[in-house]
């Protein structure tokens, strides 16, 4: 490929430069018009694009354009490295798949299309098999004319080992498993690659907070907070965000870049993490398996909340979180009603305090006095409640949506406090969002699977034939 002396004045500079300046390029370049149009990019993200560092780390508050500003990096290196023949493979490791096929999607291939049909690119998407959710998932690949790549996919240790590459690594403080994906990851770019880390924080428990507290001069690192960003240009306003979002915790570490002290924290960040994966919460993914059910009652200012979880080998997975705010018995009921005929419930476990003595007794009547245990929310019994969430996440034998920023709020705003006897007692502020009522309906799932009853085991029994089925079926029948 041969480009005019204009066009490749530019491309050796960087497709970043073309964003950054009021200019556009047409040329006839084999016999295809390359049109190379302007954009704007904020000082902060000039910034971060014109550092070369090696190892190159941002926190960047939420919504900054952090993915797009480090996917154009990656795209104007690669282009550069086509004209001059040289090697510049990339990986993209993100926290899931979606977020994954948004850098390619979103970042990547609209970078490329800057660039025009000057170089033809391929895209070739290849497939494997993820062993802990039985789904194929899919790695997303560019094949630039040189060979180059730039391939996205779901960060794991085990994806982490098999390229030898530059490497992003997309909201890293969001990566289950984050230091075992950096023990594998880091011999890949020990040749000398390069290594891009950018998220915004999520506690202190992982090795993005361990990389950007580090006071070593090896990394360059960038900090934009939202109020850094508004300053630089950025068109937004920071006292609507914050009243919006009605959560100072999230305000202080999604926003302004704070690192949050955990220790009062029943659930913190990084275990939410650790069972975070993004085939959970979708009801097309159930297996048929048996069902667990969390129900949290509330009709006023909090949430209704069902939880269900198939358990799948000895892992509980969520299916699906229904929420609803300010709703009638009767349509608590239905939505009920709705759960018992798609998926196979063993158990449910009902808040009953105050408000919930009808729905618990009603929901009794029609699924079986055995299959529904109504909890009342006392000291002893929420600690029991709390014990078994945090065994469940601690041992990773349960998984929840990915990236539900409301749920992640209501697991991590659950404390464990003193109460004044010296008894241990569990609080959440009230918010928007509600009372941490996914906590509790998580919880009281938990409580299903794992209460004194006990999964339903079916064993032949001498006489069991010979009695009246309905005696059989008793306490099942409504």
């Amino acid at each position: 490929m041969v480009l005019d002396a204009s066009v490749r004045l530019l491309a050796s500079k960087g497709l970043a430069r073309i964003y950054q300046c009021s200019l556009v390029v047409h040329s006839r370049c084999a016999g295809v018009e390359v049109c190379l149009s302007a954009g704007i990019l904020y000082p902060y993200q000039q910034r971060w694009l014109n550092d070369k560092s090696r190892f190159k780390l941002g926190r960047f508050a939420r919504q900054t354009g952090k993915t797009f500003t480090t996917t154009l990096e990656i795209v104007d290196d690669v282009h550069e490295a086509d004209i001059l023949k040289a090697r510049a493979p990339w990986v993209i490791l993100s926290r899931g798949e979606r977020q994954a096929q948004e850098a390619m999607e979103e970042g990547v291939m609209r970078h490329n299309a800057a660039y025009g049909a000057a170089m033809k690119v391929a895209r070739e998407d290849a497939e494997f098999y993820d062993e802990e959710s039985g789904i194929r998932r899919r790695a997303l690949q560019l094949i630039y004319p040189s060979g180059n790549k730039i391939t996205a996919l779901p960060a794991n240790p085990d994806t982490a080992r098999g390229f030898s590459a530059n490497v992003f690594l997309d909201e890293f403080a969001f990566h289950k498993d984050s230091r075992k994906i950096w023990t594998a990851l880091f011999p890949v770019i020990s040749a000398g690659w390069k290594l891009r880390v950018t998220s915004t924080p999520n506690g202190k428990g992982n090795k993005f907070y361990d990389l950007a507290v580090a006071s070593d001069t090896l990394w360059s690192r960038h900090v934009v907070d939202i109020h850094q960003a508004i300053a630089d240009g950025l068109p937004r306003n920071a006292a609507e965000l914050k009243a919006a979002l009605m959560d100072d915790d999230a305000w202080l570490q999604e926003f302004e870049l704070q690192w949050l002290d955990e220790a009062s924290s029943w659930l913190s960040y990084d275990l939410i993490n650790s069972c975070e994966h993004d085939h959970a919460g979708i009801p097309d993914h159930y297996t048929g398996g048996p069902c667990y059910v969390g129900v949290d009652i509330a009709t006023r200012s909090d949430n209704f909340v069902i939880w269900v979880d198939e358990l799948v080998g000895d892992v509980l997975w969520n299916r699906e979180t229904i929420v609803r705010k300010r709703i009638s018995f009767s349509e608590m009921d239905a939505l009920q009603d709705d759960v018992e005929q798609r998926y196979k419930v063993l158990r449910y476990c009902m808040d009953q305090t105050g408000m919930g003595e009808k729905p618990v007794e009603d929901a009794k009547k029609r699924y079986g006095q055995h299959r529904v245990e109504g909890v009342l929310f006392t000291g002893p019994s929420k600690l029991q409640l709390a014990t078994l969430i945090k065994s469940s996440f601690e041992d990773r034998k349960c998984r929840i949506p990915m990236g539900d920023e409301k749920l992640r709020s209501d697991l991590h705003k659950v404390r464990k406090v003193s109460s004044p006897t010296g008894a241990p007692r569990f609080d959440a502020d009230s918010d928007a969002n509600g009372h941490a009522d996914r906590f509790w309906a998580k919880a009281l799932a938990e409580l299903a699977a794992h209460g004194a009853s006990g999964p339903v085991h079916v064993a032949s029994r001498s006489g069991a034939a010979s009695r009246p089925i309905s005696s059989q079926l008793a306490g099942y029948l409504a």
